[in-house]
């Protein structure tokens, strides 16, 4: 299916609740709120100027997808991501929200990344070669990267909506929430990742780590935001996966290599993507999806009809 134009902004009749650096999220009634996933992407903090045609669907998909598969034993904030669900007001914009909004019940979020690693990669492996620690807990000598975990651990990262989220230690997230809910995010995100990894694995992914987001409900805590998305995780293909390399992932890294090899000083404003990096992009997006669910992000016509309402 040729890609349309990237939806770089929404402009709904609705209270905005938050503009993000993805997601712009708007006011509904009962304590309810419409999240819209547009096409923007953000690389070093930074949101570039052109966007990942589709990123936003896939992003929607994916999460309503594994909101599916864990609701059982983990809650979540999800209401519906139906097109007749809509408010009325919204029925004409379905056509720009279909399959990219979800709606969902407002929660008071915790301010920490729940970061599970499994895999010694990204900032863990920077952390690991420059202390032999990961989140300050002292790891076996003589790792490499991509390496596999003995056990996944847990590493918060503070929440910062304008900046790098920091990682930190466990101790200061029980000191700043509680012992007795930072053990129920730590218990509640390792059982999402034991989850997931073992469904990935069973679809040839690799899920090295991943982030997650709560909030509460009452005194309920509940999964909120995106899940298992390639924007807050990183899967690698298992066949191309081995200790010692730098496995190729489903996501934005395609992105910052190029921003990275083009000279870029990582501060505003960013460069234009390439047209040949937009689509490999937005291709990498959409075959993470295809892998995970074994089904096309699009419909065929007759059934997309009936999608929409």
């Amino acid at each position: 299916m040729t890609p349309g134009p990237a939806l770089m902004e929404t402009d709904i009749d609705l209270p905005l609740f938050h503009r993000g650096k993805v997601r712009d999220t708007y006011e509904l009634h009962d304590n309810q709120l419409l999240m819209v996933a547009t096409d923007r992407i953000s690389a070093f903090d930074v949101i570039l100027p052109n966007g990942i045609p589709d990123k936003g669907k896939v992003l929607t998909q994916l999460s309503i997808w594994w909101f599916s598969q864990t609701h059982a034993f983990q809650e979540n904030h999800l209401v519906s991501g139906m097109v007749p669900d809509l408010p009325g007001a919204l029925k004409h914009r379905r056509e720009e929200l279909a399959g990219r909004f979800m709606v969902v019940r407002k929660a008071q979020r915790i301010d920490f990344e729940c970061v599970v690693r499994g895999y010694l990669a990204g900032s863990a492996w920077a952390e690991y070669r420059e202390s032999g620690a990961i989140a300050g807990e002292q790891m076996p000598k003589g790792m490499v990267e991509s390496e596999r975990l003995a056990t996944p651990i847990f590493t918060p990262a503070t929440k910062n909506d304008s900046g790098h989220d920091e990682n930190v230690s466990f101790q200061r997230m029980a000191d700043e929430l509680g012992r007795y809910r930072a053990d129920q995010l730590r218990t509640a995100s390792l059982g999402l990742y034991a989850f997931a990894a073992e469904a990935a694995e069973k679809k040839g992914l690799i899920l090295a780590d991943t982030k997650f987001e709560f909030g509460l409900i009452g005194d309920r805590l509940v999964l909120i935001d995106e899940a298992l998305t390639p924007d807050s995780s990183r899967f690698w293909d298992r066949a191309r996966w081995a200790p010692g390399l730098t496995p190729p992932s489903f996501d934005k890294q395609y992105v910052r290599d190029w921003l990275t090899a083009s000279g870029w000083n990582k501060e505003p404003p960013a460069p234009e993507l390439p047209a040949d990096v937009v689509d490999k992009t937005r291709e990498l997006y959409l075959s993470a999806y295809k892998q995970m669910t074994t089904r096309d992000l699009f419909f065929k016509e007759e059934e997309r009809s009936r999608w929409l309402g």
